[in-house]
């Protein structure tokens, strides 16, 4: 296959694709809207007419559908369609495309083919198919939200599993000064109970307040700014990174102190339990929420079991606490070291945010599932946190760096009979899942940065089982990054935690008391009250931990959030030029012109072709020599050459519109194609398309599945079974960027798209490029 690309003048010009689906479809401004109608209108006056255009083509474009949702009749659980690809060697077609191999679904009527985009078999897509599981429609991400009962262990096991090392973090600290800073536990740790139920009703009124989803990012962005907003984002991609270095630090840490001998493992371990959570969250949300919810609840009821007869061994003895063995003091006691302590401690709340950024994530009522499982999630926490405070004081249990507090409480109380083997090991399991609440949030705040272009747009995508694929992918290699240069140790990982999800917590807070301020609905003063008081106690916990860990680690994480702060305006700034160039602009055509209408040397619709095999425009003397072994590629002059135009647009922008103009030009027949991931998207594509004057032939594809490649490749392929003696050229906008260093910021559609046409006869690919 022969094609041909746009040049430009300049080597290390980086293009990125602006072909159908490479970003969501976003609606046009008013003014926009005006210029959009401006240029149908001088389009008009050159072009020969839409009803010139569409007799022009040689081919039937309709080849059926999708099906749609009262059509799928699914095959696991109620969320897959068995389906099958067009193939190279599919039936050649006329007006409809060939039957699918795979059993029709129900309902179906003839001539709809209802196949799913997927790829041609190869190895690649069968391990994907194999590891992930076949793709899932737009339409089941309904059955893939998340009922309470699972919510709560997949949302929670962050914020529950920290009491594993928030406790111990705490007395660490406090150890430091001695008999006399252990004296303070009990006070360090109803701060922080009360710091817990403060934040917890606090998220209980954002989650009123944001009843689609209202994350920190969200909150500030709306009520505080720009910036707060990307500061409060920051926050919380770098507390979700550390919750899962931590997390799975911390798992493995009491794997080994129940088999010291695997200590020396202890990095392969955690990075072989991060490649177990991206695979199964690669798998979807109700998978993944069906695979982590045992060890969470295994977890709480392994807990309360412990506190249980930790509190009634303390009741036999008349609640005298055992004396711990004597402790020298290294540090002084003073205000510093308590805020230390009460900073480390509370780093037992990290994870309560989860909810209150997933609520879509929810059956619906979703804002009142949330907010009980936020309710739920506290009582909890507050119970277990209280809980192993008072069994390390009244057992007198100290930190100790061969073993950890809970390892310590268990023999205490259980020996090391099966008890003990129950505890570590749920422990270890909620641990090693615990960073599952990361891999929910992460994504998903990812996707909104994404969305208003402050982040790589392939981050606002769902992947082949709704879930954001990417940003699981970059959660996972940023976190075993992290875990592997602190070489999987919990104590050097804590210090740069609470950082990140207690500016997360400030700005948020912050930003609701804005809200509240502004709106004043019924009970405002309460809910006002409320989040001023959340966000007080946060900004003191962020600054407390700034200035006590600063050259313990804070720093690091101080940096870290800088360093986003940077980029992502850097990426909003890129995004602004490559629209503000993009942006439609009003012509003027002041000299006269001829119209531009399609040169017709091919047999139209609903004419009869010759049927002599030696003539050259018959298709099926040609598809029958074909069949015979003789090579489909064989003009040699140009009158042998019969074209079609086919152009993949994505938006109607500056790009889309000049490739609609050179197509045009050509005078040959032209077929407009675009990708639509859903029927409101088609709906404002048609919509677009109508205010500038439908002067082309348009074939709308919506893809339930959300892929792009693979259905325009089927189309395509379909198009050369009617007509194999027509040589298609397809016709791709492509923006330059001159810049690489902007290169990851696009997505690589038009190139990818590229590969997949050059194995078809007949085709030929050509870009016309627009430069930024």
């Amino acid at each position: 296959m022969s094609g041909t690309r746009g040049k430009t003048s300049n080597t290390k010009s980086t293009r990125s694709a602006a072909v159908p689906g490479s970003t969501p479809l976003r609606a046009l401004d008013a003014q926009q809207l005006r210029v959009l109608g401006s240029v149908g209108r001088e389009w008009r006056r050159v072009s020969a007419g839409p009803d010139v255009w569409r007799r022009a083509l040689p081919v039937d474009p309709d080849l059926g559908s999708f099906p749609t949702p009262s059509q799928i009749r699914p095959a696991r659980f109620g969320r897959v369609v068995p389906v099958s690809p067009f193939g190279p060697t599919a039936p050649r077609i006329a007006a409809t495309p060939p039957a699918p191999t795979a059993e029709p679904s129900a309902g179906t009527s003839a001539g709809e083919h209802p196949q799913a985009p997927v790829e041609h078999p190869g190895t690649v897509y069968r391990v994907r198919r194999l590891l992930l599981g076949p793709a899932l429609a737009s339409t089941a991400i309904a059955r893939e939200r998340m009922r309470k009962l699972v919510a709560l262990p997949v949302l929670s096991a962050d914020a529950l599993s920290s009491v594993a090392y928030g406790p111990e973090a705490m007395l660490a600290v406090l150890v430091l000064a001695g008999t006399a800073g252990l004296g303070y536990s009990i006070p360090v740790a109803a701060t922080i109970v009360f710091l817990m139920l403060a934040i917890g009703v606090s998220y209980r009124q954002t989650i009123r307040a944001y009843p689609r989803g209202g994350g920190s990012y969200i909150v500030a962005s709306d009520n505080l700014g720009r910036v707060p907003g990307l500061l409060a984002a920051a926050g919380l991609m770098t507390d979700y990174i550390l919750t899962v270095a931590v997390s799975i630090a911390a798992g493995v840490a009491a794997i080994t102190s129940a088999v010291p001998s695997l200590a020396s493992s202890s990095v392969l371990i955690g990075v072989a339990a991060i490649v177990v959570l991206l695979a199964g969250n690669l798998r979807g949300i109700r998978q993944a929420g069906a695979i982590f919810a045992a060890p969470t609840y295994a977890f709480v009821i392994a807990m309360v079991a412990l506190i249980a007869v930790g509190l009634s061994d303390a009741a036999d003895r008349g609640f005298h606490p055992v004396p711990h063995p004597p402790v020298n003091a290294t540090e002084g006691l003073g205000i510093l070291l308590v805020m230390r302590a009460f900073a480390s401690g509370a780093t037992a709340m990290t994870g309560i945010e989860a909810i209150s950024n997933a609520v879509p994530a929810f059956k619906p009522v979703e804002w009142r599932n949330a907010r009980t499982t936020l309710t739920w999630m506290i009582g909890l926490l507050v119970v277990l946190f209280a809980g192993i405070i008072a069994i390390v004081h009244y057992t007198g249990i100290l930190p100790r760096s061969q073993e950890t507090v809970l390892s310590q409480l268990a023999h205490v109380n259980y020996g090391s009979g099966p008890m003990y083997v129950f505890t570590q090991a749920a422990t270890a399991a909620v641990l090693l899942l615990a960073a599952n609440t990361a891999y929910n949030d992460f994504p998903r705040v990812l996707s909104l940065l994404a969305r208003d272009d402050h982040a790589p747009r392939l981050f606002a995508r769902m992947g082949d089982r709704l879930a954001f694929s990417n940003g699981i992918i970059l959660l996972s290699i940023l976190a075993g990054l992290v875990y592997v240069a602190f070489n999987g140790r919990t104590a050097s990982l804590i210090p740069l935690y609470a950082v990140g999800v207690f500016l997360a917590f400030t700005l948020s807070q912050a930003g609701m008391v804005v809200h509240w301020w502004r709106l004043r609905d019924r009970h405002w003063r309460k809910s006002l009250l409320f989040n001023a008081i959340g966000g007080v106690l946060s900004a003191i916990v962020l600054i407390t931990a700034g200035i006590t860990k600063f050259t313990e680690g804070a720093w690091v994480a101080l940096v870290a959030v800088a360093l986003f702060l940077f980029v992502t305006t850097r990426i909003r700034r890129h995004y602004d030029t490559v629209a503000a160039a993009l942006r439609l602009q009003r012509h003027s055509i002041e000299l006269p012109r001829r119209t531009i209408a399609p040169r017709v040397d091919v047999p139209l619709q609903g004419v009869e072709s010759s049927r002599d095999p030696r003539h050259p425009r018959d298709p099926q003397a040609f598809a029958r020599t074909g069949a015979a072994g003789e090579s489909e590629e064989a003009e040699e002059v140009p009158e042998e050459i019969r074209h079609f135009s086919l152009v993949l647009i994505e938006t109607l922008d500056r790009a889309g519109m000049r490739a609609l103009a050179y197509a045009a030009s050509l005078q040959q027949p032209v077929l407009v194609i675009h990708v639509s991931t859903g029927e409101v998207e088609a709906e404002r594509f048609r919509g677009q398309w109508k205010l500038w004057g439908d002067h082309l032939p348009l074939q709308e594809l919506v893809s339930p599945y959300r892929a792009v490649i693979a259905p325009l490749v089927n189309y395509i392929e379909a198009l050369h079974h009617q007509r194999p003696d027509l040589t298609l050229t397809v016709i791709l906008p492509e923006i330059v960027m001159c810049q690489r260093r902007f290169s990851a910021l696009h997505s690589r559609t038009a190139a990818r798209l590229r590969r997949a046409l050059r194995p078809l006869r007949k085709v030929v690919v050509t870009t016309v490029p627009f430069h930024v």
